[in-house]
């Protein structure tokens, strides 16, 4: 498809993906129903079989229309150690949405399907919002610092959301994905930030802290995804587009000191700033990693 107009490519990509969404949307909302009318342990673990498979295929035809798209040239280091039978804790620089999809490209079948952090709001997005209710993707509602002054008995309930929907996880293989930045990577929130970093926003330690709290014991390490675009950060439509034409995806799987295991990061002064220091080092090495990787990958 090559040959094919960049905006035609994009349209013909639009429209598999929203037939993919539907095929797969509907098979998943019919074993959701099926859950939610059998809350019986073995019946839950079938449905949850069921919606794994789903959720991988929806992934894999994902796969197939990026790939009949444009050849893409993949760039993978790090990758070989991962388990899929072990749980996981996944996080990785963001600057575009089409992370989403090169994470989910390169991880699909070799860990767990991820489950994303994500804003309550989006659980309206039409049928996608459903799906991701379905999978048990952890809803996120975020309060601002004057709400929490005016209503300080809401403070800790995302702590609260993160315990609960790790419970569901507690005897079964996972992939918890939390984006340490928070929000993606531009030049106005850079400059905003005063960001000591040249290539990424300042970290945001708590997220990836209260997973830690809810079910470290369960994670076999921290999955440290560094993404890099040569030919500079694409949007969603050039993804669709078939105008990202390589990517190189950096892993790497960092133990969870044994410091940081069952530790309460809201009311543990100490643990707090010794965590906050380990994720600020991880990030200034990220920072250096793509340095080197846009002097090896330059833009064309």
């Amino acid at each position: 498809m090559d040959s094919l107009p960049a905006p035609l490519r994009g349209v013909i990509a639009s429209l598999l993906l929203a037939i993919n969404t539907i095929v797969c949307c509907t098979p998943l909302f019919v074993v959701a129903i099926f859950k939610l009318c059998l809350p019986f342990a073995a019946a839950q673990r079938i449905t949850d079989e069921l919606m794994r498979h789903i959720h991988e295929a929806w992934v894999s035809n994902n796969k197939r229309w990026m790939d009949l798209l444009r050849k893409t040239r993949w760039h993978i280091v790090g990758l070989e150690g991962l388990d899929y039978e072990h749980s996981y804790l996944v996080t990785s620089n963001h600057q575009s949405w089409v992370d989403i999809m090169v994470l989910q490209y390169v991880l699909n079948k070799r860990i767990r399907p991820l489950k994303f952090f994500l804003k309550q709001e989006l659980i309206w997005v039409p049928v996608i919002g459903l799906a991701w209710w379905a999978l048990g993707f952890p809803f996120m509602k975020r309060y601002s610092k004057a709400y929490l002054a005016k209503h300080p008995e809401k403070k800790g309930a995302d702590l609260a959301t993160t315990r609960k929907t790790c419970a569901k996880f507690k005897n079964q293989p996972v992939g918890i994905f939390n984006f340490v930045e928070g929000t993606r990577f531009t030049e106005a929130k850079h400059a905003q930030q005063n960001s000591p970093l040249r290539y990424l926003l300042k970290p945001k330690a708590g997220g990836i802290a209260f997973v830690l709290d809810a079910m470290g014991e369960q994670l076999k390490s921290i999955v440290n995804v560094t993404i890099h675009y040569p030919d500079g950060r694409p949007g969603y439509w050039d993804l669709l587009c078939g105008n990202v034409r390589e990517v190189v995806v950096v892993f790497e799987e960092l133990d969870i000191p044994a410091a940081f295991i069952g530790k309460n990061y809201d009311q543990d002064a100490e643990y707090k700033l010794a965590f906050q220091g380990w994720i600020n080092q991880m990030w200034e090495d990220k920072d250096r990693l793509l340095g080197e990787l846009h002097r090896e990958y330059p833009k064309a």
